[in-house]
């Protein structure tokens, strides 16, 4: 089942940061769909990252002790 990544909400990185997903885009060239997303820390850098690499679960191999199981999960707090 595809997770379902909601623009303009804060998600938490596995590794603790907060970012702000500003939207979810098209390729223009290979119809993939990418997410644009900022940090909500100095200096605020804005990235894009493929759909499914944004929605996909940590790693446990290579972070066993990962807080969360998605890379990227919806951030519910102040």
């Amino acid at each position: 089942m595809k997770r379902n990544i909601v623009p303009m909400r804060p998600y938490r990185h596995f590794k603790g940061k907060l970012y702000y997903v500003h939207s979810v885009a098209v390729h223009s060239e290979t119809g993939e769909l990418m997410v644009t997303y900022q940090a909500l820390y100095p200096p605020y850098g804005m990235y894009v990252r493929p759909y499914e690499m944004f929605a996909s679960a940590v790693d446990t191999e290579k972070y066993p002790d990962a807080p969360q199981k998605y890379r990227f999960e919806l951030f519910e707090g102040e």
